[in-house]
């Protein structure tokens, strides 16, 4: 399969019809000036050396080294096969916050890319096991199903934003439930929930969830983002405010995400500015036992773009080598 970076570059290809266009309107004007001093045909024969047929040549290895010097700015790619391949690993579920209090600016630049960052890391770690991704605020939706494709994995993850989930809160019963319903159904055992979030729960019964998912044998990894004291969150270029006019000051609620690690057999870390907690949780989730898969992913891209400046090089190179003028003939004979 040929994939196409940058298709954008193509544009360029219109010039290459327009090579022709111009070099044509080139000779019909040099005919003309000829034809001003004479008959064209006696004028061409007072110049010998003349040679149609070696200009239409360069411009025609012109303009194909024009076009594959622009199919490589095009940057094209062979790969992305379609590939089915057995691992042993967990199923890991991220599940993770992206209300407006993720906005907080506890470390840099802010709660949500933070995490996001860390999220990348922790895929990156990742040998063997399966991976997903729920989005959540005031609802909870999947991002991305459960997959053994990393890559496709942070392309989700580097679009995930705050406008992400229209309605705003921040419904954590919603996301490990909707996380513990993602699983696919060749695991039985080997299921973790990773739950990145501030902990300020808006919306039903966190607990119980936890309970529910815990008798089913899915363990709950919690990530307190954020500071106890607090932050005000920047929305556009303003800090938010309540309905009194009052800055609103978004706090870590370590305690609820204690409690929902501490049900599931899980494990709570805070969130640090220069290591997030991923690492004792990584280790943690290696501990599970794990289980066999049968995993469809794609493969990574392998880059072609050289082949072909490589090819219009070439072309340029034989342009430059091919004179304008005929061949001077040997006038006299030995």
């Amino acid at each position: 399969m040929i994939n196409i970076a940058q298709p954008d570059w193509l544009l360029l290809l219109l010039i290459v019809p327009l090579l022709f266009v111009f070099y044509g309107i080139y000779l019909r004007r040099r005919r003309r000036n000829i034809a001003r001093f004479g008959d064209e045909k006696t004028v061409l024969q007072l110049m010998p050396k003349a040679s149609t047929a070696k200009g239409w040549l360069k411009v025609s290895l012109l303009a194909a080294a024009w076009f594959f010097f622009v199919i490589g700015l095009c940057k094209p790619q062979l790969g992305a096969r379609v590939k089915e391949h057995e691992t042993n690993g967990v199923e890991v579920m991220i599940a993770l916050d992206v209300s407006n209090s993720m906005l907080a600016e506890d470390y840099s630049p802010n709660r949500l890319e933070r995490s996001k960052l860390a999220i990348s890391r922790l895929v990156d770690k990742l040998q063997g096991d399966r991976i997903g991704l729920i989005i959540f605020a005031g609802q909870a939706f999947t991002q991305l199903p459960i997959t053994a494709d990393y890559v496709s994995a942070k392309i989700f993850l580097n679009s995930i934003s705050t406008e992400s989930v229209p309605i705003q809160g921040t419904a954590l019963a919603d996301a490990i439930t909707s996380a513990a319903r993602s699983f696919s159904s060749q695991s039985d055992r080997s299921r973790a929930i990773v739950l990145i979030t501030d902990g300020e729960d808006h919306e039903g019964d966190v607990l119980e969830a936890a309970k529910n998912v815990a008798q089913e044998g899915i363990r709950i990894y919690t990530i307190g983002v954020g500071s106890p004291q607090g932050k005000p969150i920047p929305v556009n270029g303003e800090l938010m405010k309540d309905s009194n006019g009052e800055i609103v000051v978004s706090k870590l609620d370590e305690n609820t995400l204690q409690q929902i690690a501490a049900i599931s057999d899980g494990k709570y870390v805070r969130a640090g500015a220069s290591e997030f907690g991923l690492n004792p949780i990584i280790d943690d989730i290696r501990q599970i036992d794990k289980q066999r898969f049968n995993s469809v992913v794609f493969e990574d891209f392998n880059e072609q773009y050289m082949y072909f400046f490589a090819i219009a090089l070439f072309f340029l190179l034989l342009e430059f080598a091919v004179p304008q003028r005929k061949a001077r003939k040997q006038l006299f004979n030995d």
